[in-house]
Parts: C-alpha cells; structure tokens; sequence
C-alpha cells in the first residue's frame, strides 16, 4: 500500500480522471505525473474508483478511499447484496474468516456490536483497515492472518460469516463447496464449536440440493437477485436446527422488491392444474427459478402452470406476481407457415422448454430483436409447440 497515492494533490487527479471516460492503458502507457507513484498505481486507483461508481456507490463517494488491485473488486459483494445479509445477523460478535475488501463487514458493523475482519493476504487487510477509518467504522477489527487458525483461538461468537474463494490453486474456477478455499464442510465441526450461527456466501451455480448434502444444520437458504441476476446464495446454518429447509428468494429492483419464500419439502408434495395459456402469462423472476419452486409458487398465486418442465404460468385474471406479467394477444401452432402469415419482424423472443434455440428461431421465421412484441416459444402440457404473442404489463 503506497501512502504517497493518499496526498491530496493525487487524490484530486484520481477523482478527475475516474468521472471522465479515461483509457487506462494510455493512461499507463503516458507515465505518472507524480513522484514515487506508478502509472499502474494510478491506475489501479482510476479503475477502482471507476468500478465503485455502480456497485459501491459509499466507497466512491468518499475521498481518501485505497482501491485493491481489480480483482478484489470482482470478487466483493455489492453495497446492494451487502445490505441485504447484514439484516440476516444480529449481536455482540461477528467473524468473518475471508474478510477480502471489507464490504460487507461494514454493512454488519451495523447490526453487530463487534466484528472480526479476517485476511489472509496482509496488503488487503491493510487497505481495508484504512478504508474503514476513513469510512468511520470504529468497531471492526482488521488481523492479517488466516481466518481458520485466528477462529481456533477465538472465543465463542454469536456468528461465523465466510465467503469461500471459488480459485482453486490446481482446478482453477470452482463451484463445489468441499473444492472451494477453504474447505467449508471439512471445517464444520470447528465452526459450530465456536458459534452457534453460520453464514455461508457462495456462487449462484451452486447447486441448491448439493449444497445442502454438504453441510450440517441448513436453516435457510437465501436467494438472493439484482434487476432479475442471481447474485448470491447465502446459506444459514443453525446448531440446535432439526427442522426443514427454508428457501427466501429475493429480487431486489429500483421499483419494488419481489420476495417468495416456501418450505423446500414441500415442493415435492405439490400437486398443480394445467391448462392452456388464457388471458394472462406470467414468468417467474431468476430468484424463484433458480430455487425450483415452480411447482410452490403455482399454488400460491392461484395459478395454472403450462406443462411440468415450460416453468411459465396463466390466468384469466391479473394478479400480481413475483416475475414478468404478460397479456397474451395471441397462441399459435410452430409452423412456419402459419408463423410467417402472422407478419411479425420485430420482438423479444424467450424460449422455456422448448427444442430450438433463440438464434435459430430468428433465423428461420426472419424476427430482429426489439420492438413492444414479446414472443415465448414453448411447450404446453398437452405436448404440442407453440409461440404465445404478449404485451408487457408494467
């Protein structure tokens, strides 16, 4: 960590050229008007500060603020999901074993009376223990060390946070739990001797069944998006937990939050009517899609699912609903000699269940993207093919 990039003069320069649309590289390739400053430093700063603009609007609202290498940056929660964990948590003492940028900590700073900000790599620590006094956190503690062994001398807390790296030295990208650094379900026993409360971030792609396989006591399991973009799966482990898997989905919009929660063993239990598409169509936000519930989320909402597989909804009512909401102009066979007839060149196109992709739909009935048309190719459950036409409900 380079003080010298701290001086005013410096941080004035990064500020301006971070609120332009600056080339970084010949920023670099131009040198450092500064002494003792590199041009990669600045713009290691340029590029953070320009990253934060979006997803860590606090940090790029402050001046003084030590951005880490890239990185860093990709791998952090954003202020919007960090908000939403950090209501998930509440006492005296927080750990986080992979504090990484410190994100989150400082959004469970404010829920938690005293947290534990644990990184292995010394530099990060540093710049986070940095940023956090000119943030005015004043109850996070920064240690430079590996966050297991700093666990095994810790005394009990009310919660254990950990972000497992998805970078394996050897495999490269990773995405099971027991291939992730460190190793969360070998780390188990350690964690509930030490806490009774378990929170676990991981990957999206992460299998919602395989996940629970691998860990002990899951409580709840959050799902949670951004403008309809699975961000995170947060994961509660519960000690004295003997009951069943809850599964809380959140979209988070500007407009207005969709939430849908369900009891994952009852999912299978089930049972739905089918029917045709009628006046309306509904699809469910990336959240509820992701956790599979297609079969609860039909039952809540009165609604008739269009086959087993298609995960697309109807009614002849409108109601409102945790996803996109349609009315349908029109239900056509796939051929493409009726398709053709239709005359329509121009829309948004979906498929659910359905053999074709996109690409080759465009290609073969002559559609370009764009336009108020919306066009869902499907199956419905009495096996047939078929494009529903739709106007979007705002």
């Amino acid at each position: 960590m380079n003080h010298k990039i701290l001086h005013k003069e410096i941080q004035e320069f990064i500020v301006e050229k971070s609120n332009v649309a600056v080339d970084i590289n010949k920023l670099i390739l131009s040198g450092s008007p500064f002494d003792n400053v590199s041009p990669q430093e600045l713009a290691q700063q340029i590029a953070g500060r320009v990253k934060a603009r979006q997803k860590l609007p606090t940090w790029f609202a402050q001046r003084g603020i030590y951005y880490p290498p890239t990185l860093n940056l990709e791998q952090t929660s954003s202020e919007t999901t960090a908000i939403y964990k950090s209501k998930l948590v509440s006492g005296n003492t927080l750990i986080d074993l992979t504090g990484g940028f410190g994100i989150d900590d400082y959004f469970f700073a404010r829920h938690i009376q005293k947290v534990i900000h644990c990184e292995l790599h010394s530099e990060l620590s540093h710049i986070t223990a940095h940023n956090f006094k000119v943030l005015g956190v004043h109850n996070c503690v920064t240690i430079a060390s590996d966050g297991l062994e700093i666990l095994k001398n810790q005394k009990n807390v009310d919660w254990i946070y950990i972000d497992p790296s998805r970078r394996h030295e050897s495999k490269g990208k990773v995405f099971f739990l027991e291939d992730c650094l460190p190793n969360v379900p070998a780390s188990l026993e350690l964690f509930f001797s030490k806490s009774n409360n378990i929170l676990i971030k991981t990957s999206p792609l992460l299998d919602i069944q395989t996940g629970i396989n691998a860990l002990k006591q899951v409580k709840e399991i959050h799902i949670v998006a951004v403008n309809n973009e699975v961000k995170e799966l947060l994961w509660i482990l519960d000690k004295a937990f003997t009951g069943d898997v809850a599964i809380k989905t959140m979209n988070i919009q500007k407009a207005a939050n969709q939430e849908f929660s369900f009891i994952l063993k009852d999912e299978a239990k089930q049972t739905i009517d089918f029917a045709l598409p009628k006046t309306y169509l509904y699809e469910p936000n990336s959240a509820i899609l992701k956790s599979g519930g297609f079969l609860s989320i039909a039952n809540a909402f009165g609604l008739q699912k269009l086959h087993i597989h298609s995960h697309l909804y109807t009614s002849d009512e409108q109601i409102d609903f945790p996803g996109r909401r349609f009315r349908i102009v029109s239900v056509l066979p796939y051929q493409k000699k009726i398709l053709s007839k239709a005359g329509i060149t121009r829309a948004n196109i979906t498929i659910r269940n359905f053999p074709e992709s996109v690409a080759t739909i465009r290609k073969k009935l002559n559609i370009k993207d764009g336009s108020e048309n919306y066009l869902f190719f499907t199956t419905d459950h009495e096996h047939k093919k078929i494009m529903i036409q739709c106007e979007k409900i705002s």
